[in-house]
């Protein structure tokens, strides 16, 4: 059990001490934010802060997941989701620099990239025999989905990673508030190792390998906060927001709680259910629900202040991480 907090110890320690050089590293190449004209006014200050801050906020995740863990096949094929869903942000990344604009990807694109990295996923959840069926916890059902389950995760995978995304944008907000859902599936995995009968038979290194990665996750997100909490030295970018997304959605889908991650990721889920009302509001009625959208800028269009914002989404996201946990425990660990 030490290695898991020695891992999330780690990779913070690494991210902070190997802040400093990244970031100038980013200022001597220019690597700066491209922020959108029709953003808050606020934001056009921010425009030129280094980003591609994920690259080293997932590096120092990583090696402390390769040190401390027992590479089992769940854990590497949660750590290959990050990997792959951060390339793709990563290419975003790239074209938003050499475009010198705020758009890059399209979007149909990335679907198609996040199709092909779910497809290894379902690939590995199959090879592990991963029940296709769906557990509803409260109602205490099983939902059995069969093949369509891998169009299932493709959902949980693409809406995690986008819904990340659309949350990171504002200093520490992404950041923060995936560091409390990677503390709750930490605290799951080290449940569910310690659980007599659950996913895993008890004392299976598969268990403990995915609270091993989830806790260096948090450490990694602690280490990046140091620079990225407003006002911000540096943001993740893509990289970093399809990484943490990815990796958030591989561990519900290796710990069997995909529906669950709803509740973990509540702050991510009503970020991106304000960008899709915003947008059916307006096409159906001419309309706008929020002033802006994702809902943190409608909040900064009523001129709350960007901490009072993030603090209190923050407080959300640990009452959402919370209740979580505990559905985890009622219900899913068997644990008592």
């Amino acid at each position: 059990m030490k290695q898991v907090l020695a891992a999330g110890v780690a990779a913070m320690l690494l991210g902070i001490l190997s802040g400093p050089a990244f970031i100038a590293f980013l200022r001597r190449n220019e690597f700066g934010q491209q922020i959108r004209e029709e953003g808050p006014a606020g934001h056009l200050s921010k425009q030129g802060t280094p980003t591609l801050g994920g690259l080293v906020l997932l590096a120092c995740t990583l090696i402390s997941f390769l040190v401390f863990t027992k590479r089992t096949t769940p854990g590497l094929a949660v750590a290959g989701t990050m990997l792959a869903c951060a390339a793709i942000g990563f290419v975003d990344d790239y074209l938003k620099l050499t475009n010198r604009r705020s758009l890059g990807l399209s979007g149909r694109w990335k679907m198609l990239c996040l199709a092909a990295v779910v497809a290894g996923l379902g690939m590995v959840a199959h090879h592990e025999h991963l029940s296709t069926d769906v557990y509803l916890p409260v109602i205490d059902t099983h939902v059995p989905l069969g093949p369509a389950y891998y169009v299932f995760i493709f959902l949980v995978v693409a809406g995690a990673a986008n819904a990340v995304n659309l949350t990171d944008g504002l200093d520490g907000l992404a950041a923060g508030t995936m560091t409390i859902a990677a503390l709750t599936y930490s605290a799951m995995g080290v449940v569910a190792f310690l659980a007599a009968r659950g996913l895993y038979p008890q004392n299976d290194p598969r268990s403990l390998d995915l609270a091993i990665l989830a806790a260096a996750l948090v450490g990694g997100c602690v280490g990046f906060l140091w620079y990225n909490a407003y006002p911000a030295d540096v943001f993740m970018g893509d990289t970093g927001a399809f990484g943490l997304g990815g990796a958030l959605a591989a561990l519900a889908v290796f710990t069997k709680t995909e529906v669950l991650l709803v509740i973990i990721g509540g702050v991510f889920v009503i970020e991106a259910l304000s960008v899709a009302i915003q947008v059916i509001a307006f096409r159906t009625t001419g309309r706008r629900v929020f002033l802006m959208a994702p809902i943190h800028h409608h909040f900064e269009m009523m001129e709350w202040t960007e901490n009072k914002i993030i603090v209190r989404f923050w407080i959300m996201a640990a009452i959402f991480g919370a209740s979580g946990f505990v559905l985890y425990y009622l219900f899913f660990s068997k644990y008592r």
